[in-house]
């Protein structure tokens, strides 16, 4: 039975499933899978035993796979949580699909901002609240209960899937790459097409799907005048403060207007093609709403919406973070700090090079501290890059997925890219050579990360309904 002929029972299936898919959420919820905390490191391998009896249950041969160890600031050794390797179908006859997905989720509690308790779903207007409700507890549920309802309903699924479930995702990741690399010719040898749901719509009504993101390069510039911190009525106007320093630095990175003025940092980026134009003038995006959700005044570009699209996504950008060692209280101290720390970072597009863009900030820093004339002692750092990644969005694994889209919303899906990094994403890419889509169920505003990150009901069930239609259309190609 194809499943054009049973979408209306399948999605039926679904919506009928409804409270049952809640409370599955409400138990992953509830699992304190925060990576980043040793304390939590139990809670977090709990969450990876309990997806794999819901993978195993769905039909899936699940192995679970040990990816060594995280050496602690005190030097101790905490073992990584493992990595979920599941196998759905071994049909040589049909494409293989690779579905990657997270299970540990950012720290959270009441004490942040939170009107519920961040680890029992609550239900408010239709939407669901609590910390991975939507990054990304809810997506991987989505998938197991799209499974569930083709096996529900008797129908072949056409196409076979591996999924890659990792618990370190909101902690940089550690240790998949080495994992995946091992596996490259084996448990991932015969992958034909990557999907992953790690990410959003760009509004709150129409679906999207991604085909690229920003890479970013992290900086700190420490500048240090003194051994300690010094009082200005004693050494104000002696000393050659190491704030004023930083300051003039950071102010020399871009202008009034955003433009970044490090030389020739824009070179290499890719041009924009007529057709690439044609897709931004399509995307359905709501300024105002975009612009209230913010809480500014004015937008830049004018508020010109293919240039606002464009510089969020396509165009490198720079941004200044933050200053460690200033006095940030409440009140005024009057101290002059003795060593400041400036954090910025610039977000790279195709076709930049991580190693010049480095090379050129580095050269312009240090010529405008030279063009200073500061006596203090001044020191650049590069942090770990993250790389971009980019995709053809006229691929046919693209057209499936719109295809998939259309079923379920009604209406085309914007084929969009996105200005933040997800670095699993060009791991996958390094190794795999595959085409990956982004195909999120999430909306714009379900504040992953945040106090009271939420899914709506609506991207909940839908979503189950848009994986299920996916896998066949991806079937189909």
């Amino acid at each position: 039975m194809s499943l054009p002929e049973v979408y209306a029972q399948l999605f039926k299936y679904i919506d009928s499933h409804r409270d049952e898919y809640i409370e599955e959420l409400r138990e992953a919820v509830a699992v304190q899978s925060v990576s980043g905390s040793p304390e939590r490191r139990k809670d977090t391998c709990r969450m990876v035993d309990w997806t794999a009896k819901k993978l195993q249950k769905a039909g899936c041969e699940v192995t679970i796979r040990d990816i060594g160890f995280e050496e602690l600031p005190d030097g101790s050794e905490l073992p990584l949580p493992p990595v979920i390797f599941a196998t759905l179908g071994s049909d040589p006859k049909k494409s293989t699909i690779c579905i990657y997905g997270h299970l540990d989720v950012q720290p959270a509690s009441v004490e942040d901002g939170w009107e519920s308790e961040p680890f029992s779903l609550t239900e408010r207007d239709g939407k669901l609240y609590g910390r991975g409700a939507t990054d990304d507890k809810g997506p991987v549920l989505c998938w197991i209960h799209a499974i569930e309802a083709y096996n529900a309903m008797g129908a072949e699924i056409p196409v076979n899937i591996k999924f890659i479930l990792e618990s370190m995702e909101e902690s940089g990741c550690l240790g998949l790459e080495e994992l995946l690399a091992a596996e490259k010719s084996s448990y991932l040898s015969d992958i034909d097409y990557v999907c992953v749901s790690d990410n959003y719509w760009v509004g709150t009504e129409v679906p999207n799907i991604t085909y690229g993101l920003r890479g970013v390069c992290e900086y700190q510039i420490a500048v240090e005048c003194a051994k300690q911190d010094l009082h200005s009525g004693l050494y104000g106007g002696a000393v050659h403060e190491a704030l004023g320093d930083l300051v003039y630095l950071l102010n020399t990175l871009t202008d009034s207007e955003g433009n970044i003025l490090i030389p020739n940092l824009l070179e290499s980026v890719a041009p924009v093609t007529s057709e690439e134009t044609d897709l931004y003038r399509s995307i359905t995006f709501d300024l105002n709403e975009y612009r209230r959700t913010i809480g500014g005044n004015k937008l830049r570009h004018n508020e010109d919406k293919i240039q606002l699209l464009m510089h969020r996504w396509r165009y490198p950008s720079l941004s200044i973070h933050g200053i460690e060692g200033a006095y940030s209280g409440s009140g005024l101290k009057t101290v002059i700090p003795g060593k400041v720390i400036g954090k910025f970072s610039i977000r790279t597009v195709p076709n930049q090079q991580t190693n010049e863009v480095n090379e050129m900030v580095i050269s312009y820093l240090e010529h405008k501290w030279k063009e200073r004339g500061s006596p203090n002692n001044f020191k650049i750092t590069v942090d770990p890059p993250g790389d971009w990644w980019t995709e053809d969005p006229f691929h046919p694994h693209y057209t499936a997925a719109r295809r998939a889209a259309k079923h379920v919303y009604g209406v085309d899906a914007d084929l969009t890219r996105e200005g933040a990094s997800i670095g699993v994403v060009s791991i996958l890419k390094q190794i795999l050579q595959k085409n990956i889509v982004l195909l999120p169920v999430g909306a714009s505003d379900d504040g992953a990360h945040a106090q009271n990150e939420k899914i709506n009901i609506r991207n909940y069930i839908e979503g189950t309904k848009l994986f299920s239609a996916y896998l066949y259309e991806v079937g189909q190609i």
